[in-house]
């Protein structure tokens, strides 16, 4: 039976769920593949605190040049995550020889063109099943079950975190800043939740979506991202009444000649699946010409799931050394019929908008006024009961309009001495 050796660096959550699956199921691996999986180093900064499993002294290292100079080390499992120095492990890695399995969606959304190329030139792989949706297997499907599909559109809830909030304050009728101190209680949440609730780890899963499915690494500075922190009690009440839910979602797709990339809050009509999809689960809906419309959904993150997404790719990898092939991780091709990005000004799509007005005359005519004057027209609006506050809602829906005008229009609209609070506006995708 062919051993595979691996060298562990980052021995946090995840990093530690590898070496207990590894043991736990090496009888399972064994029957199932032929190969054993040997975890021969594990690196981490601090072996201080208690983890969920027991490991040898022998195997620890504070060193990761104990793992990357170790010649009979396979595979390097690259979890401390981050840019630096994680990049810096990763090159010096490939270059000694040695596979990559990591999940630094971080990493890989802004140096993966450098970082896959690298691995091409030195005939290795990089596999990265957990830096999205952690075990579901979006990546492995994307790669080699769907690889004689082309793609329209791949619409994302990628962020457990931002989705637990949306849902708690829609299935128990709490604010944004409730849900969110409840998500920290649970360990949803960071102390500090910036790059969850504001979208930016959206993106980063997103810029490998895009690229699996339309062959484009879009850096995440070209995603247009809107996090979730300004989605109040009232608008997640006034979405179900009109029939949708809020999510945060991140969407790639193909309108003509351009391509799409953006993340931001999105009403969904209730009917969709995406729609039902709540707490920390993700799911990732794909459009697909040959396969049809598809949904991938399981828990997002947690120990076991993103480790689970770590072995299989162990397991890929193992094989092919096995069989003694170089099996590249991406052959991507680029779509041909995707000629550029759109830019977030020129998207065009269905709006809901929240206004908060004094209540006097002639108030919906000067906003319904300033909007036709930039070609935005008018499906619905509601003016909601007084309720004796000092400012009341008006929700209105549109027909499709583009970003710019939008904003330029509620950017004078918010200036008029009757607003009373900075307006929101939130897409309507037509899914």
């Amino acid at each position: 039976m062919k051993k595979v050796n691996i060298g562990i660096i980052g021995f946090g959550n995840v990093g530690s769920g590898v070496l207990k699956i590894i043991r736990e199921r090496r009888s399972l691996l064994s029957e199932k593949t032929g190969l054993e999986l040997v975890v021969k180093k594990v690196c981490d900064k601090d072996f201080g605190y208690k983890r969920n499993v027991n490991i040898d002294k022998k195997l620890i290292t504070s060193n990761a040049g104990d793992i990357l100079n170790d010649s009979q080390i396979d595979v390097v499992v690259e979890l401390i995550g981050g840019m630096h120095p994680a990049k810096e492990f990763i090159i010096e890695a490939l270059k000694k020889g040695k596979h990559v399995v990591t999940a630094n969606k971080a990493l890989l959304s802004r140096d993966g063109a450098e970082l896959f190329a690298l691995a091409k030139d030195r005939g290795k792989s990089i596999y990265f099943e957990s830096s999205v949706g952690a075990g579901i297997p979006i990546i492995k499907s994307l790669r080699e079950g769907l690889v004689a599909n082309k793609f329209s559109g791949v619409y994302g809830i990628v962020n457990g975190t931002s989705n637990f909030i949306l849902s708690q304050m829609s299935l128990n009728n709490c604010s944004f800043a409730d849900a969110l101190k409840d998500a920290q209680h649970k360990g949803y949440a960071e102390k500090d939740p910036t790059l969850d609730i504001e979208g930016a780890d959206s993106a980063h899963k997103l810029a490998l979506l895009t690229y699996l499915c339309f062959g484009r690494l879009v850096k995440p500075e070209d995603i247009s991202v809107e996090g979730i922190s300004r989605i109040t009690l009232a608008d997640i009440n006034y979405a179900k009444e009109l029939g949708y839910e809020i999510k945060l979602l991140a969407i790639a797709k193909k309108v003509g000649e351009e391509l799409e990339v953006r993340v931001h809050p999105t009403f969904v009509p209730q009917e969709h699946l995406l729609a039902s999809v709540n707490g920390v689960f993700n799911a990732i809906y794909v459009s697909s010409d040959l396969a049809g419309e598809l949904l991938f959904f399981g828990p997002g993150a947690g120990q076991l799931s993103a480790a689970s997404g770590v072995v299989s790719d162990l397991v890929d990898l193992a094989q092919g050394l096995k069989a003694g092939l170089f099996r590249p991780t991406l052959n991507i091709i680029e779509d041909s019929s995707v000629k550029r990005l759109r830019r977030i000004d020129d998207i065009e799509s269905r709006y809901y908008i929240h206004f908060m007005t004094l209540d006097k005359p002639g108030v919906l005519a000067k906003i319904s006024g300033v909007l036709a004057k930039f070609n935005i027209s008018i499906a619905s609006v509601t003016q909601k009961a007084h309720l004796k506050l000092k400012a009341v809602p008006i929700v209105m829906l549109t027909h499709e309009a583009k970003e710019r005008d939008l904003r330029q229009a509620i950017a004078i609209i918010d200036k008029l001495d009757f607003v009373k609070e900075k307006s929101v506006a939130i897409h309507i995708e037509g899914l």
